[in-house]
């Protein structure tokens, strides 16, 4: 990189020379960032290169330290507290979500600033507000219902109204889009691109390349905390921006998929199923040993909710399911478990890994009877059965490690391998990559290849279009939770699968 670039002449965010360090480990060298009035400038970069260290420095969350400097609409910026970068008019959306589960929408976007009247909390007043924000991203629930009863990809949008409520001038999205469908998506970048003709500024945290070519005007790329690429476009090839970040030439990102063996069995066949509250209807569906099944639709077509009714999480109204031509009751996830079906769920940090313990207890803990088979525990025993998983899985990670330290690409192969351990029959990957970096959502997609290899029956479920046609030999498209088409891999593309979407 060149030297540190002089202050520029603009009203927008100026950071130079930002670092940070954790005692002698050094998250962050030197950075210089510009960010102009009504520009979104994307920031890429694999798990742990800096982004969202740099992004609480300038949210407030943490702070540099000496020697570097922030300056913010042409004054000296140096946020002690995140209420400090609020005021100041910069937000940030977090990847993780930090609602409250029991307050409801308007509750929850008002939260830390409550309006009030006469001394009195104005509810009527926080509830149209918040309505508003939600139906310009064309959510279409009441501002009156709880955070809580809203599945993954509604939360996300209730965190972004929660943002554009702040009248922020700096807006950090960091992996808005991880839980929305395309059409979720496209109402999103709508509402950017009207705030950015206002002047509003955007730095822009995505693993998707894709989007980043379609909503942002600069990029900028970290990797391992030093700054190593800047481009003054976002119409970038993306094998450039994948050397970028992660040093190295990226010449395939979709594995090969082996076809499945032509008279493989059918390892789960589902028959009229359907949901007591109408989230999906007669359902039906099959998936063969060494195949690879993936599910597609926009948020809302009912695929979670599939896939957690079939794997016993939830109820189910009717129908059947059969495992190897045998019908199955499930009305547990212990049922499914026995027959060999498993399900890697959406949220790993909420449903997948307990973040205070360590990768061997996490590990032990879905095997019990493998790791423990006389009913006692011993932390040798666990550390040796987790280290063999953690070589196969490639988890960055010691087994004494606390799951919480991980990147989110090595928590969600702790998940994975946990139940790859149980060697099942048929395992459901319900969002496999959300908000996981390219290299270990490359090696993800590695392991889903020699799953189906072995025999495995996978289903994929993902909002990211390009990672279902990448992997899957067939796709489901849902809509309003029912089955619009099942489509080969010849059949199956873009155009194709969103007609049936959005039919």
């Amino acid at each position: 990189m060149p030297a540190h670039a002089p202050l520029p002449d603009h009203a927008g965010l100026c950071v130079r020379r930002i670092g940070k360090t954790y005692g002698t480990v050094t998250v962050l060298n030197g950075i210089d960032l510009d960010v102009r009035p009504g520009e979104c400038v994307a920031l890429l970069g694999e798990n742990g290169a800096g982004k969202s260290t740099l992004s609480s420095l300038i949210a407030g969350l943490n702070q540099p330290d000496a020697g570097g400097r922030m300056w913010w609409r042409g004054q000296s910026y140096a946020p002690q507290s995140p209420a400090d970068a609020l005021h100041a008019g910069i937000g940030l959306i977090h990847q993780e979500m930090r609602l409250l589960p029991e307050l409801t929408i308007a509750e929850n976007v008002f939260v830390g600033r409550l309006l009030m009247k006469n001394g009195r909390l104005d509810r009527n007043t926080m509830v149209q507000r918040a309505q508003a924000q939600l139906h310009r991203l064309g959510l279409d629930v009441p501002a009156t219902r709880k955070v809580g009863t809203l599945r993954v990809a509604a939360q996300q949008q209730v965190e972004i109204a929660k943002a554009l409520t702040l009248d922020a001038r700096l807006l950090i999205l960091d992996e808005p889009t991880a839980a929305l469908g395309d059409e979720e998506t496209d109402r999103l970048f709508e509402q950017v691109r009207r705030l950015k003709a206002e002047g509003v500024s955007f730095i822009y945290v995505s693993h998707r390349l894709a989007e980043i070519a379609r909503i942002c005007d600069r990029i900028v790329v970290l990797r391992d905390g030093e700054q190593v690429a800047q481009h003054d476009s976002a119409q970038i090839p993306p094998p450039l921006l994948l050397r970028d970040m992660v040093g190295r030439s990226v010449d395939r990102l979709f594995p090969e998929i082996a076809e499945p063996v032509a008279d493989a069995p059918v390892a789960l066949a589902v028959r009229a199923l359907s949901a007591p509250d109408g989230s999906f209807t007669g359902l039906d569906f099959e998936v063969r040993a060494g195949e690879v099944l993936g599910f597609a639709g926009i948020a809302g077509a009912g695929r979670t909710e599939a896939m957690r009714a079939i794997a016993g999480v939830d109820p189910i109204a009717s129908g059947e399911i059969r495992v190897f031509d045998r019908p199955v009751r499930a009305e547990a996830p212990a049922d499914m478990i026995r027959e060999g079906v498993v399900m890697v769920p959406d949220d790993r940090k909420a449903l997948g890994v307990v973040l205070d313990h360590t990768i061997w207890e996490n590990l032990a803990y879905s095997n019990f009877d493998h790791v423990a088979p006389n009913g006692w525990l011993w932390p040798q025993a666990g550390v040796a059965y987790a280290e063999a998983l953690i070589r196969r899985l490639t988890v960055k990670g010691r087994p004494t490690q606390r799951a919480g330290a991980l990147s989110g690409g090595n928590q969600q192969k702790v998940v994975i391998a946990k139940w790859v351990a149980r060697r099942p029959r048929v395992i459901i990957l319900d969002e496999p990559t959300r908000g996981v970096d390219v290299g270990a959502r490359a090696q993800i997609y590695d392991v889903i290849a020699a799953l189906a290899r072995e025999g495995m029956a996978v289903i994929v479920v993902s909002s990211d279009l390009d990672e279902v046609l990448g992997l899957a030999h067939r796709v489901v498209v849902l809509a309003r939770g029912q089955v619009q088409g099942i489509l080969s891999r010849a059949e199956a593309n873009s155009q194709r699968v969103m007609e049936l979407a959005v039919a």
